[in-house]
């Protein structure tokens, strides 16, 4: 989902009315960014509270390369990082993750062996249908084993968009909720919808009712279920007890429009690149009777503050064997306080910008190759500006460009090099990029191998199901990773 795609936010046809209400009962954060332009390695930096480049979701392929985890994908969430999940459990908590997961597929990646007690959903997108024998279905997962595949069991339908699994991950969140209330246990629910990720689906009670067409669609059934689930915390009498954050992996695939793409309001391109619109999110921070109603705040956050933010919560402290990015964000939330903190825009293996303040500085812009966007593949499609949404790769390192987000956030007039504001601002970043370079030890990189062997063949309990595959001899490549 994009910024722009909340009424809270500005989206004209007003179609969000519970997470518009959510924002005017709590918190809207308007600085809030994703780790990473694309889904999984934004994931693991949500549940991790660490930048991709550090918890090994990235690729060194290739320079600054996207890369996440399909069905080929050999890597997956190291042991070695710390989930939220499994440091919740400390302080008792039951923790359920309900769709998307993304973060590997294989056994050793499961997430029940990360710190979630249940799982409901999929380790990969919704993407197929597939064949079976060129490409298994993407399986759909209870706790530890596979009760059916997308398109299969799960049905989604390519022509109308019809599917109604959001409606099931809505009524696992109830009943979880629920479940957790009835025993007093202290619970942690990752709701990880995929619905407005083309191919876009809503089911049969939403379809055609959004002015913004089938995108619309799904936008209103989440919102509709995010006002549910709120409204079930409150019934249950503990809505001043759970803290809920609302936010996106990444910004609204502009690639999809204008069909299944969402807006990203006044900012630069969309999901994929470093610019404004890939990685600036919608944010909404909700706990009755603690948050101040109506609050608006310009704290520049992160995905990654989640997880500093929810250990806070829970009384415990980040762990201190390792850097965590993150930080917590509870003094803003109750105080209104603002912590001077940088944010740094990674695409792969390369630092593409950072912003201090209102100022962003690009060190590297790209948008896409020229080749790429020969095939019709357009990250920034009706937005071009020259010298910025670049189609090679161009290195600023020497010079940044640089932006004051305040009066351009959509980035179209880059400081003139000879102003003494460029000098001041660019003096300052540049302290904050060489003490980040300097303490930077990446991690081992998760996303370089592919091998069509490790693909959904036989998830565990397909026998059960006389779902098992036969998989191809094992024959592993480096993954290509053209943006």
């Amino acid at each position: 989902m994009g910024w722009g795609d909340l009424g809270a936010f500005g989206e004209p046809s007003k179609e969000t009315p519970n997470l518009d209400q959510m924002a005017a009962e709590g918190m809207l954060f308007l600085d809030f960014y994703t780790a990473n332009p694309l889904c999984s390695p934004s994931r693991a930096a949500l549940l991790t509270g660490r930048l991709p480049v550090r918890n090994g979701f990235y690729t060194t392929n290739a320079h600054a390369r996207n890369a996440y985890t399909p069905q080929d994908m050999v890597g997956g969430i190291p042991d070695s990082e710390l989930l939220l999940p499994e440091l919740l459990k400390k302080a008792g908590y039951t923790n359920k993750i309900i769709g998307k997961w993304h973060l590997g597929h294989r056994p050793q990646f499961h997430p029940l062996k990360h710190g979630f007690d249940e799982w409901f959903g999929s380790p990969n997108c919704h993407f197929g249908p597939y064949d079976n024998r060129e490409l298994p279905n993407i399986p759909v997962y209870r706790d530890w084993e596979m009760i059916g595949r997308y398109y299969e069991d799960f049905k989604i339908n390519l022509k109308t968009g019809e599917a109604n699994l959001t409606q099931l991950y809505l009524q696992e969140a109830l009943d979880f909720i629920s479940k957790q209330q009835a025993s007093q246990q202290p619970f942690f629910l990752y709701w990880a919808i995929d619905a407005t990720h083309a191919p876009v689906y809503a089911s049969k009670q939403f379809l055609g009712t959004s002015q913004r067409g089938l995108y619309g669609d799904a936008v209103r059934e989440i919102d509709d279920s995010i006002g549910k689930i709120l409204r079930h915390l409150q019934q249950l009498g503990i809505s001043e007890n759970t803290f809920v954050f609302f936010t996106s992996d990444n910004g609204a695939a502009l690639i999809s429009a204008p069909r299944q793409g969402g807006s990203n309001g006044p900012f630069l391109c969309g999901k994929q690149t470093t610019f404004e619109g890939g990685m600036r999110e919608p944010a909404i921070a909700w706990w009755p009777g603690h948050i101040p109603a109506g609050g608006v705040s310009h704290q520049l956050g992160s995905v990654m503050d989640l997880f500093s933010t929810s250990l806070s919560l829970a009384g415990l402290q980040p762990p201190r064997d390792r850097q965590i990015d993150g930080i917590d964000l509870l003094p803003v939330i109750l105080q209104g306080q603002l912590i001077d903190r940088p944010i740094f825009y990674y695409r792969g293996n390369e630092m593409m910008a950072v912003r201090v303040g209102l100022y962003k500085a690009h060190y590297w812009t790209w948008s896409n190759s020229w080749e790429e966007l020969g095939k019709g593949i357009d990250f920034c499609p009706g937005q071009s500006v020259s010298g910025v949404t670049t189609h090679t790769q161009e290195e600023h390192t020497h010079l940044p460009l640089l932006f004051h987000l305040g009066r351009d956030p959509g980035e179209k007039y880059p400081l003139s090099f000879a102003s003494e504001e460029y000098q001041r601002a660019v003096e300052r970043i540049s302290r904050v990029v060489q003490q980040h370079k300097d303490t930077l030890v990446p991690g081992q990189p998760q996303l370089n191998v592919c091998d069509k062997a490790v693909m959904n063949w036989s998830p565990p309990g397909c026998e059960k199901l006389g779902k098992c595959l036969k998989a191809p001899e094992s024959d592993p490549k480096k993954c290509s990773w053209p943006h």
